[in-house]
């Protein structure tokens, strides 16, 4: 009983790397080839996390370990909660800072940065 448990988990375990391996591919081609630096944070935030999430979390289930999938599911959440908002900071002060859209964009809609007055 013992070998199909263990033989079902390494089904599952390459299921999940195989997935989570092509999410971190599909990132890396985002990153190499979207044309300005808020489409490459898109796909290394989105995908990125999403890749390695599901390599953490097989990392986890390959060990047959209580404790160490616990951790691993505690990676994950921190991936899924940390990524996304630090990449959208990111764009943000980017944006702030002067950096503009391809001429791809459709449309900015964050209001340009004004100069100071002075008086």
């Amino acid at each position: 009983m013992e070998a199909q448990v263990s033989g079902a988990v390494a089904l599952v375990v390459a299921l999940i790397v195989v997935v989570g391996a092509a999410f971190s591919l599909l990132a890396a081609l985002g990153i190499v080839r979207f044309p300005d630096l808020y489409t490459r944070m898109h796909a290394a935030s989105k995908a990125g996390t999403i890749g390695s999430g599901l390599l953490l979390l097989a990392a986890g289930l390959h060990s047959l370990d209580g404790a160490i999938l616990v951790r691993a599911l505690a990676g994950f959440v921190f991936f899924v909660l940390t990524a996304p908002i630090s990449a959208h900071l990111l764009a943000k002060a980017a944006h702030q800072a002067g950096y503009r859209l391809t001429k791809l964009s459709v449309i900015d809609q964050l209001p340009q940065k004004e100069e100071p007055r002075r008086l």
